[in-house]
């Protein structure tokens, strides 16, 4: 289960699936629609992102990160694949800036529009602006109450101030997308899907007539995506919200669909890519309770959850394996089936001595 950067691939290879493009260059995957490879500097080294022919010009779902590489390979894009044609507008399914980072300079280089969802434009806009080296009070709050050390708090600030040096600034006005949603692209609808889990608002894209859902990161192949709470949400449950997104999901799209994620690869059986996934976030609440058998503090609970070891030196990992296991711990609570209380101010759980297993 869990964590971006763990890399365990279980997707089943399946015939006529389309070839991976290099950097720099677009590949079709459908008529009209083409799909880009940008790297990124971190464990997960890529993203996908997708174009799709609107003719007079392009819409670009995601755009990677603000970073000289990645604007240098969208300038060949747009002398190369994109023969010269504009970006005409800019969707963008979530915050995160290796999807948010370059909207900003999209829509001042093309003078096109943005179009996200609001809470997730409000929260790239906010994470945009933040580069003061100030850590908020709910994020102190919340590291602290999961067990985070006083050098380890330290750490927030900088994180923040990076974090932000990912972003173009956003503009300030954008379209507002909307869950069920139909956008219509080179004569073509695709239905918004948009929920919780990820991030609280994420959209996906789907297309019937092409047989097409750009999934973003809410259905990844051979990796789950980091079902986290944040700071600002301290008590939120975005695993039962993804729980509900991804039933929406199965129950919408066809299993033949072509699914178009924005990490590893493209990838057909959906429904039992979503039951792998339901799967392992089951096993992970059931070892979960297990451990809670006796109270314990947040990083007490990560050997009972990650395959790998979570070293508390490196920062980055540390702060996504704190995130998710906040959120299986809010779900089971949400449930009845976990208490938690503070002592120095510090969480501590345990599982509800009258509280039933299924």
């Amino acid at each position: 289960m869990g964590l971006e950067t763990i890399d365990i691939e279980t997707a089943t290879p399946a015939e006529s699936l389309p070839v991976t493009p290099p950097v720099g260059r677009a590949q079709e995957v459908a008529p009209g629609v083409r799909w880009i490879r940008m790297p990124l500097p971190f464990a997960l080294d890529h993203i996908n992102l997708w174009a799709i022919d609107d003719g007079k010009g392009w819409t670009v779902v995601d755009t990677g990160i603000r970073h000289p590489d990645t604007m240098a390979a969208w300038e060949q894009i747009f002398e190369g694949d994109f023969g010269g044609r504009p970006v005409t507008r800019v969707l963008v399914t979530h915050q995160h800036a290796d999807h948010a980072g370059l909207a900003g300079w999209f829509a001042e280089r093309f003078g096109c529009p943005v179009s996200m969802t609001r809470t997730e434009y409000q929260a790239a806009a906010a994470l945009a602006a933040r580069r003061d080296a100030v850590a908020t009070q709910d994020e102190r709050s919340f590291y602290r109450r999961a067990g985070w050390k006083p050098d380890e708090l330290q750490t927030l600030a900088s994180r923040r101030t990076a974090i932000a040096r990912l972003y173009a600034p956003l503009p300030d006005r954008y379209d507002r997308l909307q869950d069920r949603e139909e956008v219509t692209i080179g004569g073509r609808s695709w239905r918004v899907i948009a929920g919780g889990g990820h991030t609280p608002e994420h959209a996906c894209f789907h297309c019937p007539e092409l047989g097409l859902l750009i999934s973003g990161d809410k259905v990844l192949s051979g990796i789950s995506s980091n079902i986290s709470v944040e700071a600002s949400r301290a008590d939120a449950d975005p695993l039962g919200e993804w729980f509900d997104t991804l039933g929406r999901l199965r129950r919408a799209v066809s299993d033949d669909t072509l699914a178009l994620p924005s990490h590893k690869l493209c990838f057909r059986n959906l429904r039992r890519r979503i039951d792998e996934l339901l799967s392992d976030q089951r096993e992970a609440l059931a070892r979960l309770r297990h451990a809670l058998t006796a109270p314990k503090r947040v990083p007490d609970l990560f050997t009972s959850l990650f395959a790998r070891p979570i070293d508390r030196s490196d920062i980055a990992l540390f702060s996504l394996a704190t995130g998710e296991t906040v959120a299986l711990l809010n779900y089971l609570r949400a449930a009845g089936a976990v208490e938690r209380w503070s002592v120095d101010g510090v969480d501590l759980y345990q599982e509800k001595i009258d509280a039933g297993r299924t």
